[in-house]
């Protein structure tokens, strides 16, 4: 067994473990139900009470069974006998002479269940060992993740697929033909578009030499496979890896915007299977902005690829994985009736061992000894401990997922798969139906899509920590284990809130923001200016004494300062925008203040509130007259500034002037990076950096540590809106994301206001 020495084990301290958040996805209630399992490896509820209004998981239902229902005390005699095996098998056989020795039988699961793909490195070898143990006791299967053949796995083990991702660690022809199948990662849930990503602590000797990488160096896998450009890349990929090894060939992608066509040519070139990996779902590192921003929820993946699959003819003997915040066997199995044909439990699993989701796997310090570097010292999960309490909440869990079978009157599991008849949905609108095709829908009032909260309890929310990594490092933030982004954990704020980013992959190849350029410049006011990102920095009152030190920022960084919220005591230097009348850049209250400034050669910006009724007076006379327009949400709070700016781009568009007008954006609900880069989809080409800029440097002590801590913050934030760009494929960001709506999809905000934003809803095909 490969331990470090010193191991502090933390089999008796697991009780004493707080239960988790209220504002994370795995809640206190969740953990609780994950625990009680693996302590008793008995059932215990089902049918259980949504716990978040907004999860549209949680709003579905199996009709007919509104309340949760005990089931502690049912005896197995009453439910043991219902049938939950599901058989994979090649769908087709690849043509070579020992095809009797290579080609084994086909494989039966007898629980349907493929343990999620997490690496050895990400964790520590322990939860590995115990993951492919129990997959064995149960008869399951289990992923091994992007770091190689443990070897105690590779000696002792077989039920488990070996994946075959884009950096290759580890991987040759002798580990291939381990096991009992093959995966080739495209995508992730946790992080669509981008590759994975072991930070440099974790490569300790052991890592380095299963991984067959320099010890302490970062391993960053390339976002896109380099031999995988297209579909047909990958069905020679499929098809080569069925030759090598005679074994089945599942395909992992990410849950994004065209989830539903990537599956269908997944399937038609040959794989048999595929896992849908979802957003929410957890990984040992992630930039924290592509884990809140990237990728769709896994019902209305599952939904739209088996509706898909069905009308296109390529469903049957195809294998569909459900996987990301899979939390019991109520979701499993509703994920079944949507047309999934298995589950992936992967965070589930580890909180049984003892995670309590502190997210800082990618340090290597687990509290819990699951996700720790194998350094001297280390904590480590005791493995007889974590095989015991995981073995005894997969147990439960089967358990339950055979009463909920037993109760809705099947003896088998696939007779539960695409029964969508057997749901029904609370809040579910039209247009989302035609995704999940729920056999009933209750429709009532649609669910607020925005809360307005104070301005102390967002200080002391989650994002202050992350301002101030940002200004600490100058880099890209990264953060371990699942989302708790809104709306479907934190309360939605804004309709930004409601917004998913696409991430590339097959479709068209993701770019490796790592190593690759993408295009941040952006040419604003008709081509008088070029800037070197889409940021705009705002001077926040607390900073209203170092003025001077916004302007150095923007001519170090070539970007614009709004000064316009100040009152200046001497003229603005370098590209600041001011208000009327001095300046070079002003800002003008009215058309006429527009005219008597393009009158004297400078350039005149409007001031607009974010009201639809103030973008419908634009004209073609306005037109003529402004070279800007800057939309302030402090004019209007109760406006959503979201749809205003996608009026105002549309009707520029419509007028033909969009290319040679700047769109300013100044919204005091922006929380990151992200955000940022859904106003630029939206149809902005700059954004103000003002909240984040509050909140961030909260105190000043000198000019020089403010003009560095700015400094770092753009750069981080320029970083960012680079990986979120080139996740979602696109190089350059003036000509492909501005506007580009079709890079965003919605989840189920109102419909009225989903119309007015013109973005599609998430799952659509």
């Amino acid at each position: 067994m490969l331990v470090t020495p010193n191991v502090q084990y933390i089999k008796e301290y697991l009780k004493y473990v707080p239960k988790g958040p209220e504002e994370e996805f795995w809640c206190s209630e969740r953990i609780e139900h994950i625990r009680r399992l693996a302590v008793t490896g008995r059932p215990w509820k089902i049918f259980k009470r949504p716990i978040h209004r907004y999860r549209i998981l949680d709003r579905i239902r199996f009709r007919g069974f509104e309340d949760e229902i005990i089931v502690e005390n049912i005896p197995e005699s009453e439910y043991g006998n219902i049938d939950l095996s599901h058989v994979i098998k090649m769908r087709e056989v690849p043509d070579f002479e020992d095809i009797e020795q290579k080609v084994r039988d086909a494989i039966v699961l007898e629980a349907p269940v493929y343990f999620a793909d997490m690496s050895f490195g990400a964790l520590c070898g322990n939860p590995n060992i115990a993951f492919v143990d129990v997959a064995e006791k149960i008869g399951a299967i289990s992923g091994l993740g992007e770091g190689g053949l443990h070897p105690v796995i590779a000696e002792r083990y077989r039920r488990f697929f070996v994946q075959w991702a884009s950096a290759r660690f580890g991987i040759d022809i002798e580990v291939l033909n381990k096991g009992m199948g093959v995966t080739i990662k495209i995508g992730q849930g946790a992080k669509p578009g981008i590759g994975g990503h072991l930070p440099g602590s974790k490569v300790t000797n052991i890592i380095s030499r299963v991984r067959r990488i320099p010890p302490g160096v970062d391993a960053l896998s390339p976002a896109p496979h380099h031999d995988i450009y297209s579909i047909e890349d990958l069905g020679q990929r499929i098809w080569a890896l069925k030759e090598a090894t005679g074994k089945p060939v599942f395909v992992k992608v990410a849950a994004t915007n065209y989830v539903p066509y990537v599956v269908s040519g997944i399937a038609r070139m040959g794989a048999d299977g595929a896992i849908i990996d979802s957003h929410g779902a957890g990984t040992g590192a992630t930039p924290i902005v592509v884990r809140d921003h990237v990728g769709i929820p896994i019902e209305l993946a599952v939904a739209a690829a088996d509706a898909v699959l069905r009308r296109e003819g390529l469903r049957d003997g195809f294998t569909i994985v459900a996987s990301g915040r899979i939390s019991s066997a109520d979701d499993a199995a509703k994920l079944i009736a949507l047309g999934a044909d298995m589950v992936s439990i992967g965070t589930a699993g580890l909180i049984a061992m003892g995670c309590i989701m502190c997210h800082t796997c990618n340090l290597g310090r687990c509290p819990a000894g699951l996700a720790s570097s194998l350094t001297d010292g280390s904590r480590v999960v005791d493995l007889d401990f974590a095989i015991e309490r995981l073995y005894n909440f997969m147990k439960g869990f089967l358990a339950e997922l055979r009463l909920i079978l037993k109760m809705l009157g099947l003896k088998r599991l696939r007779d539960l798969v695409g029964r969508r008849d057997l749901l029904s949905g609370q809040n579910i609108d039209d247009e989302l139906n035609r995704i999940l095709m729920l056999g009933e829908v209750k429709s009532s009032d649609p669910l607020p899509y925005r809360y307005d909260e104070g301005e102390k309890e967002f200080r002391r929310s989650k994002y202050v920590q992350y301002y101030s990594k940002l200004v600490e490092t100058g880099d890209i933030v990264v953060i371990g284990a699942g989302s708790d982004a809104p709306p479907e954990v934190e309360k939605p704020r804004k309709i930004l809130d409601w917004l998913r980013i696409d991430g590339a992959q097959v479709t068209r190849p993701s770019i490796d923001p790592y190593r690759e350029y993408v295009d941040l410049e952006f040419i604003v006011f008709g081509g008088l200016r070029t800037l070197s990102m889409p940021l705009v920095a705002r001077v926040p009152e607390e900073h209203v004494d170092y003025v001077r030190i916004y302007m150095k920022l923007a001519r170090m960084l070539n970007i614009i300062t709004d000064l316009t919220n100040i009152d200046l005591e001497e003229p603005a230097s370098g590209e600041c925008i001011v208000k009327y009348p001095s300046g070079i850049l002003v800002l003008c209250e009215n058309l006429e203040q527009c005219r008597e400034v393009k009158k004297s050669g400078r350039v005149p910006i409007l001031h607009l509130e974010p009201a639809i009724e103030a973008v419908n007076k634009i004209d073609r006379e306005t037109v003529r007259v402004v070279d800007g327009f800057l939309l302030n949400s402090d004019l209007n709070r109760k406006a959503d500034l979201e749809i205003a700016l996608v009026q105002l781009d549309k009707k520029l568009r419509m007028l033909g002037a969009r290319y040679y007008k700047t769109i300013i954006v100044n919204y005091h609900k922006i929380r990151d990076s992200g955000d940022i880069t859904k106003l630029i989809a939206l149809g902005a080409d700059l954004v103000e950096v003002y909240t984040i800029t509050r909140y961030a440097i909260p105190k000043v002590a000198s000019e020089e540590e403010l003009l560095e801590k700015l400094c770092k913050l753009f750069i981080g934030l320029k970083r960012e809106i680079a990986l979120l760009c080139g996740a979602a494929g696109v190089y350059n960001v003036q000509s492909s994301l501005v506007g580009n709506r079709e890079l965003l999809r919605v989840l189920d905000i109102d419909p009225r206001v989903r119309k007015l934003i013109d973005v599609k809803l998430a799952g659509s095909w």
